[in-house]
């Protein structure tokens, strides 16, 4: 065989090879604005995701509304997952949502909850004395009229009668997580935070859960957000909609929502 039937017929494998080679995945980043209460379950995440996948996830955590008021003025998003049905309508009626990739991705529930390991149990109920509870200290939560911790509490007060009574005493975070601070370092002995929140503090003590039918519904919903395509949202938004994100999600006490 000579030396030119020899390299045309290595330039013919090496083709053949290049041709037939599965495609390098280019690793893309994705910034991700997600709910302070995921906290815990998005760290997990994050770290998984991008150790499977190569791409580079950026999360940034903070309360819902002052998310999604940061894409409305542009800020870099790729995806939002809120802990509030109500900022994703707002995005998506200003158009800010891929259309078609909006899903609901989680349900959550809100507790009562005080400093220590070893508070006890309080029965919920219109019949509750909360200011007498508090006993001249302070009932944190999450801002009232605009982060969804704080907006699921306070409804859950005003449909059991309690608002009223003890808002004076209420003392309003940034988001939930500073809130769940405010009780974990005894500054407020009692708030109102995710039961997912609880689970990520073992300086807090679950002294009551609010019934369902009090407050709207805990729904968190994710979606891709338009004009931001980095090519991996899909496959993120798909991420957390399988095992590995599943797990996760459920350890911190979140319910999965089902199709």
């Amino acid at each position: 065989m000579g030396l030119f039937t020899s390299a045309c017929r290595l330039a013919g494998w090496t083709l053949a090879f290049s041709i037939c080679a599965p495609a390098t995945v280019l690793a893309e980043e994705i910034t991700v604005f997600a709910a302070a209460s995921m906290t815990n379950a998005m760290a997990e995440i994050e770290e998984r995701f991008e150790a499977e996948t190569g791409h580079d996830l950026l999360v940034s955590l903070a309360g819902s509304s002052a998310l999604a008021r940061q894409i409305q003025q542009g800020a870099p998003a790729d995806v939002f997952i809120s802990a509030n049905p109500g900022w994703m309508d707002a995005l998506e009626e200003d158009g800010l949502l891929e259309p078609g990739t909006r899903f609901d991705l989680l349900n959550n529930a809100i507790v009562l909850i005080a400093h220590g390991t070893d508070a006890d149990k309080v029965e919920i109920g219109p019949e509750m004395d909360l200011p007498a509870l508090l006993a001249g200290g302070k009932l944190a939560m999450a801002l009232v009229d605009a982060v969804p911790a704080g907006m699921y509490g306070k409804a859950a007060l005003e449909h059991l009668g309690q608002w009223e009574t003890v808002a004076p005493q209420v003392v309003q975070a940034d988001n939930v997580r500073a809130a769940l601070a405010l009780v974990s370092l005894g500054e407020a002995p009692y708030g109102i935070v995710y039961a997912t929140d609880a689970v990520a503090d073992d300086k807090v003590t679950v002294v009551a859960t609010f019934p369902k039918d009090s407050h709207p519904p805990i729904v968190y919903p994710a979606a891709d957000i338009a004009g931001r395509d980095t090519g991996a949202e899909a496959e993120f938004l798909d991420y957390l909609r399988g095992p590995v994100a599943r797990a996760a999600f459920e350890r911190q006490g979140f319910v999965v929502v089902t199709e």
